[in-house]
């Protein structure tokens, strides 16, 4: 008697750009139970005068413990800050033709159609396709959802012509989604605040922190923080 032998599925190798904040580790769960592709690597660019992230302004040395967390292997690509825009994307275009074994580049993008077109530009010259597996989620229902099922989170940078500078440092929860003004996306996706992510479905421990104090770069009031 024949049998059936199934075809094969082989998923596509996925790097994703990760902040540490929020929406990255919300669209590395989603690719993790993605049926097409498999994330493989993460990569941060980060500022090497100061030692942090771009933008969010986490110390790398957190950002290498959520990728100890989550059992990836982490890229850090060093830029200058401010950064003029080629040597960014020269950057980031030999980084991924570095990646052979790649397919996919994942975004952790919601709305924003002019960064979405920029990112899409800069892998035009590569061979890998740009993913946005959080692409038009409703920001409201996706950050409710993202606490409900065990996204931990503390707010460390607030645009304070956004939002007040007392949001800084809150917790991200249910509270702290009350009391956005209605002007403010729930996911921060207008730059309204940004979060460093401790515990999250994806991690098999939480990440250790603790808070060093306050600081303000002008408009933006941002959390210190440090590994313990």
């Amino acid at each position: 008697m024949g049998f059936f032998i199934p075809m094969s599925h082989t998923k596509k190798e996925t790097l994703l750009s990760w902040s540490g904040g929020k929406d990255a580790a919300w669209a590395l769960k989603v690719l993790k139970e993605s049926e097409d592709l498999h994330p493989v690597r993460l990569f941060s660019t980060f500022n090497p005068d100061d030692g942090k992230i771009a933008v969010h302004g986490t110390p790398i040395d957190l950002i290498e413990a959520q990728a100890r967390a989550v059992g990836l292997p982490l890229d850090l690509l060093p830029i200058p800050n401010p950064c003029p825009n080629d040597l960014y994307a020269t950057t980031l275009r030999r980084y991924w033709q570095e990646q052979e074994e790649a397919a996919c580049v994942a975004f952790g993008d919601l709305f924003l159609e002019d960064i979405r077109k920029f990112r899409e530009d800069l892998l035009k010259e590569t061979d890998l396709v740009p993913v946005f597996p959080l692409w038009n989620e409703p920001t409201d229902a996706l950050a409710r959802r993202m606490i409900e099922e065990g996204t931990r989170a503390v707010v460390t940078c607030v645009d304070t012509e956004q939002l007040p500078g007392s949001f800084m440092g809150r917790a991200f929860d249910g509270s702290f989604l009350n009391d956005l003004p209605e002007s403010a996306d729930p996911c921060g996706e207008g730059g309204e605040f940004h979060t460093f992510v401790f515990d999250h479905p994806t991690f098999r421990e939480p990440v250790c922190w603790k808070d060093t104090g306050r600081s303000s770069t002008g408009r933006f009031h941002v959390l210190d923080i440090t590994a313990p």
